[in-house]
Formats: C-alpha cells, structure tokens, sequence
C-alpha cells in the first residue's frame, strides 16, 4: 500500500528524483536568458558554437516528468509573486545614501529605516524559499525579475503541457511540451455575423410607374375597335 507517497517515482530514489525535478524547474525559468548570454560559448569540442533555445519559456520532456514538476514550478512562481509588494514597498522607502556610509547608518535608526528592513527581510525570506527549491541563483533571480511580473494580474495556472504525437526514438517514451502559458498562445478571432433585416408586416405601396405615350394609343385604339364591333350587329337588325 501507497499511504501517504504521492507521485511518481520515476524510476528513481528520493534524492535522485529530487535533483531531476530542480534540474527540470531551472531549465525552464533558464530559457528566458537573453539571447547575448550564449555569444562565444561553444560546446566541449571548442569549435560548435551554443545556440539559444528557439522558442523561451519552454521545455520538451515527457509527459511523466512535466506532470511532476509543473506543481513546484507553480509554487515557484506564487512565492515570487508573494516578494513583489514587499520589494516595490523597499525601493520606494530606500535612502538614497551609500550603503554603509554615516548617513545611511543614520537612516537605518529612523522610523523608514525600521520600516525598509521589515519589507526587505519578507522579500529575501522569500527568494530564500525559491532558492531552496530550485538551487540555482540564476534561476531564481530570473524567476523574481522577470517571470512573476508578468503573471501578476493571474490567479494560477502558470503553465502548461502539450502532448507530443510522435514518441521519443530508443525507448518509445510518451513527449510533452511544458511551457509558460501566454507567450504563445493561438488567439481565435470571432467573426459576427450580420443581422438580417427584418421588414414590416405591412406592405409597403409603391408609386404605379407612368404609362408611356405610345401605349396609351394603343389602348385608344382597342377600345375604339370593341365599340365598333358592338354596333355593327345593333345595325344590321334595323335594316331587316
């Protein structure tokens, strides 16, 4: 019986399995470096050069994997979400001193100083907590910087995985995409249709067109032959 061992193994021992998932959330927050980092790196031969990854904020593994370590990534970026008031709250109090300057010791006594420290300390408690997690300052400071700004106005659902038709060449294991959510997203424009007419119950009477000269004659005309033919039998009955 399985009681209380949630999740997969993998195939791995607890500290195996641990380094594996790390390894899998710093790889993906490592892909939103900037593309100047890889100019002059090259591979262990010294000649291939390192290229960037195509496509940021995302990650190819197998289904298995993506589905173990899309929870902590989650976690990751919701406890940076947690450091961003306290941060804004320690720039906006900050002395514009020289950190360790008379001036700046001065101001570290004062009421804002007391108040700078409190939000600092809840900021770095914080980035202590992902760096537990992830084991990579770089990592981290990429996942504070410049990923959790951007899910700010998000309540959850950071990520996202993508299942893979084709299966991965030697041991047939099932791929998956594992991505952050709005960066490629497909948007679905909406046509509206447009609204038919709806006319009037009642008809609407239109003007009789004009009748052209020419056959008003000939309307003349047929009516002075149906009265000729009506006499022409009145007539001959007088005569006899």
């Amino acid at each position: 019986m399985r009681h209380r061992r949630k999740g997969r193994t993998l195939g791995r021992n607890s500290s195996h399995r641990r380094a594996l998932l790390r390894n899998l959330a710093s790889a993906l927050f490592l892909t939103e470096r900037d593309e100047m980092f890889y100019e002059g790196m090259t591979q262990s031969d010294g000649v291939t050069a390192v290229n960037p990854p195509r496509v940021k904020g995302r990650i190819t593994t197998t289904i298995h994997k993506a589905k173990e370590v899309r929870p902590m990534i989650e976690k990751c970026i919701t406890l940076a979400k947690k450091a961003i008031p306290h941060q804004e709250a320690a720039d906006n109090l900050e002395s514009s001193a020289d950190r360790g300057s008379d001036d700046w010791k001065a101001w570290r006594k004062t009421d804002a100083g007391q108040e700078w420290n409190k939000e600092v300390a809840q900021a770095v408690n914080l980035r202590r907590r992902a760096f537990a997690m992830l084991r990579d300052k770089e990592a981290v400071s990429i996942l504070f910087d410049d990923v959790a700004p951007r899910f700010m106005d998000r309540t959850g659902g950071y990520t996202r995985i993508i299942q893979i038709a084709g299966v991965r060449l030697g041991d047939a294991g099932k791929q998956a995409i594992l991505e952050f959510v709005g960066e490629n997203d497909r948007i679905s424009k909406k046509t509206t249709a447009s609204k038919p007419v709806v006319q009037d119950d009642e008809p609407v009477a239109k003007d009789e067109p004009a009748a052209e000269p020419g056959e008003t004659e000939e309307a003349e005309v047929e009516t002075t032959d149906s009265a000729e033919a009506t006499d022409a039998p009145e007539e001959a009955a007088k005569e006899e």
